[in-house]
């Protein structure tokens, strides 16, 4: 929700999904997710494929940025991409994909998802400084492109863990407290 709002997406356009890992990957009874957007590769097939030059990549971050006005609407990057992150805005008949917020980041501020995840299961790394073993670039079931470099990380869960019943009001509470104005 925290992505809709801020980028005004319409009701039929995610682009964040929230999917549950299969049993084959995570085989036990309790269920587990893994959330991902684009993954702003090193090599993106986006930016590759698009005929209309819509697709340009940061220095500074390696943040993968659509122009929509340079869009076109041929939805060739849609057919490129491996991990399916740009959508089709059929009313604007245009591509559109996560931007990890890059006016945020420029800001100061984590993008919106990051900010508002209430598991807080999300969160923005460098890459050059982030050497986590426990982390993987491919998880099971997931297309596995290494020349493209996506640098997405998964920390992938090893024993189920009970998540307390009371992790809404916490979450609420630390949303409550990032939206004080600083002193």
């Amino acid at each position: 929700m925290a992505c809709k709002n801020h980028n005004q997406l319409p009701p039929d356009i995610n682009w964040r999904k929230v999917d549950p890992l299969s049993d084959d990957i995570y085989p036990h009874d309790e269920r587990a997710f893994f959330s991902l957007a684009c993954n702003h590769c090193e090599h993106p097939a986006c930016m590759a494929h698009c005929p209309a030059d819509a697709y340009a990549k940061r220095d500074k971050d390696g943040v993968v940025i659509h122009d929509q006005d340079k869009c076109i609407g041929c939805r060739t990057c849609l057919r490129s991409c491996p991990f399916g992150a740009p959508r089709f805005d059929e009313r604007l008949q245009r591509a559109e994909k996560c931007s990890l917020c890059w006016e945020r980041l420029d800001a100061g501020l984590d993008p919106a998802c990051v900010q508002s995840c209430p598991a807080d299961a999300l969160k923005l790394i460098d890459l050059a400084d982030f050497d986590v073993p426990e982390t993987v670039q491919t998880p099971l079931g997931f297309p596995n492109k290494p020349q493209l470099n996506p640098s997405t990380r998964f920390r992938l869960p090893t024993l189920p863990k009970i998540t307390s019943k009371n992790c809404l009001p916490k979450a609420l509470k630390r949303r409550a407290s990032l939206r004080k104005p600083a002193k």
